[in-house]
């Protein structure tokens, strides 16, 4: 018997499962392969400025890193690629390396560097969900964190500046969203059918996008108008996680039947005694009708006629 699987990653929100980009393609791939995974989310503890997410705990192991977590299902007999052949296993390589290097700076610029979206969406949220007095420290720290790894990784020279590698780093996200857009097609998943793992790579980058309610974002713009792209996501939400979402507790709806059932009953009691008493009444030899006198009825009659 497999050990339990415990996911440690952020919480969700905007309608989907979590808001982070690396938890959101763990938890899908966990859904595809059929995977039970208990999620915990780190928010409102210590553990938003000093865990690693996502982080998986199955037994003695201790697993971090997306890629590292899928690896490590797959050991567990917990694989979506397997009716893959080596040239679909060769392009999903191609096409995670492809998110990791043109679309993931993009992402990180739009939630963590555009100023405007900090402070009215990421930071906010991030904030709400860390304990006192980290609530001061995780938002800055994460932030921090995505404007290194941009410059590392896009300020070569001669463009050392986040304002001088903005225009590249969106050039370079649109171009591989139109690639993806292209390569899925009228298909629903990217190797027909089933869901692969990079099914999940491309729902966990693009999703947060797509949902996400920005004040700014010309990245996001351009992702509503690849409407194949918009319904994968939609797609997915609605076949793996739409049981996940929260629904009104049945025990209200029952008693408000049951109330109604109750005013129903009483209403025909006392329509069935009102019955009684009109019969009772109509019976009885004191109440009699009275006769119209054949005249009145006559002369009543006649005084109607027009003349």
């Amino acid at each position: 018997m497999a050990a339990a699987m415990e996911l440690r990653c952020w919480g969700g929100d905007w309608g989907l499962p979590s808001v982070h980009t690396d938890s959101l393609i763990v938890l899908v791939y966990a859904k595809f392969s059929g995977a039970k995974v208990t999620v915990s989310p780190i928010d409102w503890t210590w553990k938003t400025i000093t865990a690693s997410v996502p982080e998986l705990l199955c037994g003695d192991s201790v697993v971090q890193e997306a890629a590292q977590i899928l690896n490590f299902m797959r050991k567990q007999r917990f694989n979506a690629d397997y009716e893959l052949t080596a040239r679909q296993g060769a392009d999903t390589m191609a096409y995670v390396a492809l998110l990791e290097e043109k679309l993931r700076p993009a992402l990180l610029h739009t939630f963590w560097v555009d100023a405007e979206n900090y402070a009215n969406l990421t930071r906010p949220w991030f904030a709400s969900r860390s304990p006192f007095p980290l609530n001061f420290l995780v938002p800055s720290h994460h932030a921090n964190v995505a404007l290194s790894r941009i410059l590392l990784t896009k300020g070569e020279a001669p463009l050392h500046r986040i304002s001088e590698v903005e225009g590249k780093i969106y050039s370079d996200a649109k171009e591989c969203l139109n690639l993806l857009s292209y390569r899925l097609g009228t298909a629903n998943y990217f190797f027909g059918n089933s869901p692969t793992s990079l099914d999940a790579f491309v729902f966990g980058f693009v999703a947060p996008l797509s949902k996400a309610n920005l004040p700014s974002s010309p990245l996001q713009s351009h992702l509503r108008q690849l409407e194949n792209l918009m319904r994968f996501c939609d797609n997915v939400l609605a076949v793996y996680f739409s049981s996940d979402q929260p629904r009104p507790p049945p025990p209200v709806q029952d008693t408000v039947d049951a109330n109604l059932q109750k005013l129903t009953q009483l209403v025909n009691k006392e329509s069935n005694l009102i019955e009684k008493m009109d019969d009772n009444l109509r019976s009885s030899p004191q109440h009699k009708p009275h006769r119209a006198d054949p005249k009145l009825g006559l002369t009543a009659a006649k005084s109607s006629t027009p003349a």
